[in-house]
C-alpha cells in the first residue's frame, strides 16, 4: 500500500519535458523577449513577476518555442518540497532505486524549467535553487551525495505575484538578486482586445467591451476585490461568447464568480458587465 502510494506521488510529481513545436501565441507588450534572450545567452535565472492571468507561463512556453528548448513546468504549492524537485530514493519491485525530480531532470536535459508561483512552495524549496540560481550553476543532490552541473542550456525560471506576498510568503531578498525580474502587466486595452480575439475567435466589438470591463474590475482592486478580471479571464468569457452564451451569462461565469463570492461585489460586477452588454 505505502509503495504503490509512493509510486503514484512520485509519478505526480514528474511533469515530462517537452519540446514546443507550434508557436505559442504571444503578443509582446515591451521589451520582455530581448530580455530574456539576452539572460539566456548570459546563463542568468530570470523572475517573471506579475498579476495572476496576465501571460506569464504563456510568454515561457513561447520562449522555449523561440529558443528551440525543452521546457519542464512546476506548478508550486504548500506541500513541494526540495525533494519533490531533485528526487528521492524509491522502493519499486521490491528494489530501491533513485528517481530524479523535475529540476534534476531539468538539467540534465539542458531544458528551461519553469517554476511557476514559487512563493507558494515550502521554504527549503528556494534553498536548494541558490547554487543553481548563481555562478556556479550547480544542483546538490545531498541523499546521492552527487553536484550536479548544469549544461550551457539549461535555464531557471521562476514566476510569483507581487500582489499576494505577506509576511508568511515573500521572496527572500537572498533570492531575489539572484535572479534577472521581468515586470509582466497587463497590456494596453487596444493590445489586450487584439489577444481576446485571437485567443478566442470572437467579434472585436464584443472583445473590446470585455476589455473594458476588466478595466472596471481592475479599479475596485483594493475596494472590494483582491485582484481585477485578468485577461485569462476575459478570453475564458469570449470562447463562451463565441458559443452562443449570452453576454451577461458569460461575463458571470467567467469573470463575476470567478472573481468573488461577496454578494455585494458580485452585484457590482454584473451590474458593470450589463451597463457593456
Amino acid at each position: 500500500m505505502n509503495t504503490n502510494i509512493t509510486s503514484l506521488r512520485a509519478r505526480v510529481l514528474q511533469p515530462e519535458a517537452r519540446l514546443i513545436e507550434d508557436e505559442p501565441y504571444f503578443e509582446p507588450v515591451r521589451d520582455e523577449v530581448a530580455l530574456f534572450e539576452a539572460a539566456y545567452a548570459s546563463r542568468l535565472p530570470v523572475l517573471l513577476k506579475g498579476p495572476t492571468g496576465c501571460g506569464k507561463t504563456r510568454f515561457v512556453e513561447h520562449m522555449a518555442w523561440r529558443l528551440k528548448r525543452p521546457l519542464i513546468t512546476v506548478s508550486c504549492h504548500d506541500d513541494l518540497t526540495a525533494s519533490d524537485l531533485v528526487g528521492r530514493y524509491l522502493i519499486t519491485n521490491q528494489e530501491t532505486v533513485w528517481v530524479d525530480g523535475p529540476l534534476a531532470r531539468a538539467v540534465r536535459a539542458g531544458a528551461i524549467c519553469y517554476l511557476d508561483e514559487i512563493v507558494e512552495a515550502r521554504k527549503d524549496t528556494t534553498v536548494v535553487i541558490h547554487p543553481l540560481a548563481d555562478e556556479r550553476r550547480i544542483l546538490p543532490m545531498e541523499k546521492r551525495g552527487e553536484l550536479l552541473q548544469a549544461p550551457p542550456e539549461f535555464m531557471l525560471a521562476l514566476s510569483y505575484n507581487p500582489g499576494y506576498q505577506n509576511v508568511m510568503k515573500e521572496l527572500k531578498q537572498s533570492t531575489r538578486q539572484r535572479f534577472i525580474g521581468i515586470e509582466f502587466t497587463y497590456p494596453d486595452a487596444a493590445v489586450e482586445a487584439k489577444i481576446v480575439v485571437a485567443e478566442s475567435g470572437i467579434d472585436p466589438a464584443d472583445a473590446e467591451k470585455l476589455v473594458r470591463l476588466a478595466h472596471m474590475t481592475r479599479n475596485l482592486k483594493g475596494s472590494g476585490l483582491d485582484e481585477g478580471a485578468s485577461t485569462r479571464l476575459l478570453v475564458h468569457a469570449a470562447k463562451l461568447m463565441r458559443l452562443g452564451v449570452a453576454p451577461r451569462t458569460a461575463c458571470t461565469g467567467a469573470i463575476a464568480e470567478a472573481l468573488t463570492d461577496d454578494e455585494d461585489m458580485l452585484r457590482a460586477v454584473n451590474e458593470l458587465a450589463s451597463s457593456l452588454f
